[in-house]
């Protein structure tokens, strides 16, 4: 007596076994995914915020982008310009981009570490909060 293969699982009996079910109307339950954050230390409003603002933004695969303007901060501690992709290959694009994406709680450490520094024509946070102050 031989054993026969056993039945391969359907696509439906595998999200069963790991607990995603689908309603009897067969609409799945909403999936809520963080896309970006803005990280500032400028209040809302304040004229100056968005020059001022570092932007946590989700680059897929679970990894996400710490931009500043146009600029992508990098694991080596610089900001970057992303590079033209048709004149660079694939090796080099990925190169970069896995030197400029994070994990969640990455990016917002980073994020929260760099807001503080940003300068902008030779003013920081610091002196922007400090004008508004003399100003109030």
């Amino acid at each position: 007596m031989t054993d026969r293969p056993k039945r391969a699982m359907t696509m439906r009996e595998i999200r069963e076994g790991l607990g995603h079910t689908v309603p009897a109307d067969g609409i799945p339950e909403p999936t809520v995914q963080p896309t970006g954050y803005v990280v500032s230390c400028l209040p809302e409003g304040h004229d100056d915020r968005w020059t001022f603002t570092i932007q946590v933004k989700y680059a897929g695969d679970g990894l996400f982008a710490v931009r500043h303007g146009i600029r992508d901060y990098g694991t080596d501690g610089t900001w970057d310009y992303e590079p033209s992709w048709p004149e660079h290959g694939i090796d080099e694009s990925v190169e970069w981009l896995n030197a400029h994406r994070f994990d969640h709680d990455t990016a917002l450490r980073l994020a929260k570490q760099l807001a503080p520094t940003l300068t902008y024509r030779g003013r920081s946070v610091a002196d922007v909060l400090a004008e508004e102050t003399t100003r109030g």
